[in-house]
């Protein structure tokens, strides 16, 4: 009967050495999670960023007010008969100095 105890109690020890710190113990496990979880949230993230360049791709490929804009935003670029005006803030003028 002591042997059996003996073994029993060695046996529970074992075990648990191997949940607490073996392979597939509890940490590593709980890590794993952590990293699936923040590679779904890195997913989300560039999901989201393919549909709006996805809809920015099918925008200038059907309409000319896209590249319009874009022109006009990134290039500078006016139209015929049209006068540009720039605008400076005293704010700004004041910086400069």
């Amino acid at each position: 009967m002591k042997w059996l105890s003996i073994f029993l109690v060695l046996l529970l020890v074992t075990l648990q050495l191997t949940l607490w710190f073996g392979d597939d113990s509890l940490a590593e496990i709980w890590q794993l999670r952590q990293q699936i979880n923040a590679q779904k949230d890195e997913n989300k993230q560039l999901q989201e960023r393919n549909a709006a360049l996805e809809a920015e791709v099918q925008d200038l490929k059907q309409g000319l007010a896209a590249i319009e804009e874009r022109a006009r935003n990134e290039l500078g670029m006016v139209k015929k008969d049209e006068t540009f005006f720039q605008v400076i803030v005293e704010e700004e003028a004041d910086a400069g100095k």
